[in-house]
This record gives structure tokens, sequence and C-alpha cells, in this order.
């Protein structure tokens, strides 16, 4: 028997059957694509970045649907902006975009964000490795292995000190710090 092509979402039929669900879901193209589950070291990495991005000049924050194209909706992990990101939602391009990768992530999804997110005109555009401690720069088309993970004007925030930040929290939550 033949596979039935399944229809594609609208997207209200989208936001009808997965508002509110837990793992967000993406909405790509007319589907709806599951985030991956995030891990503890997951959302230690993201509460680091905001306060690290706060703290150069960004208004940064955590699992913000992006609506700058009516066939895409991604949920990045932390995103930031010079200026105001954006209210209830972005429309339009921001500055810096970070997607942290899951144990059960697939690469080539968040490259295929990345893709989108650099067309879109997000200029910084970064993913971060927590099981192997790199950090890569998405630019003109391909991920480059980096030590900075953000910029503004002078202000950097370099990969080391995200590591270093993380191994203080762990530290602390295990008592040892």
């Amino acid at each position: 028997m033949p596979a039935v092509a399944e229809q594609k979402l609208s997207i209200e039929e989208f936001h009808a059957r997965y508002d509110g669900e837990k793992p967000y879901y993406e909405y790509w193209n007319g589907e709806a694509v599951r985030k991956s589950m995030p891990t503890r070291i997951h959302s230690l990495i993201q509460k680091i970045l905001l306060r690290l991005l706060d703290g150069i000049g960004y208004d940064s924050g955590p699992e913000v649907t992006l609506k700058l194209d009516p066939s895409y909706e991604p949920i990045p992990d932390v995103i930031a902006a010079d200026g105001a990101i954006g209210d209830p939602y972005p429309t339009s391009p921001f500055d810096v975009v970070i997607e942290i990768l899951s144990p059960d992530d697939s690469f080539s999804r968040v490259l295929r964000k990345c893709r989108l997110y650099e067309q879109w005109g997000i200029s910084q555009i970064v993913v971060i490795d927590p099981a192997e401690r790199l950090v890569w720069r998405f630019e003109n088309g391909a991920a480059q292995e980096t030590d900075v993970i953000a910029r503004r004007g002078d202000a950097a925030i370099s990969a080391q000190t995200l590591w270093d930040e993380v191994d203080r929290a762990l530290a602390r939550a295990s008592g040892k710090a």
C-alpha cells in the first residue's frame, strides 16, 4: 500500500495543536518539529549566557519564539538584541541567536536552523556543544569553531568565560565551592 503524504499544517492548526506543549514544538514550513529535551547543563548554560549577554548591554531572552517568516517559527535557546528584542515576539532580525546542543540533537538539524537565521540577517549565530565544550560561529553557510560567543562594540564574551562560569556553578551545586 502506498504511503499517504501527511498534509502540511497551517500556522493556525499548528498553534491549536501544539501551543503550551512541553517540550516545545517549532513550526517548520507546515511541519511540527519537537525540540530536544534540555538537560541540566543546557539550562545552566542558558542561565549563564543570559547574564553574560545582559552584562555587555544586550537585551536577552531564553526560548523566545521567532516570527520573522510566516513559514517558520523556531525557538532558539537564547537570543539577544542591541535594543529591544521585540514584544511579544521578534518580527525582524536582531543581533545574536544561540543554539545549545542537547544529547539527542541532530547537528544537521541545528545547521538547518542556522542557515535560516543567516537568511534572516541575524549577524551572530552561535552553536554550543556542552558535551565537547566547543563553540561554533555560523557564517557564510558554514560553522567554524570559535573562542568568542558574542560581541557588542568592544565587549566580547569568550568561550573560556562561559566554561569557567559553568565550572563554578557546578562546583557550588555539588558543595565543592
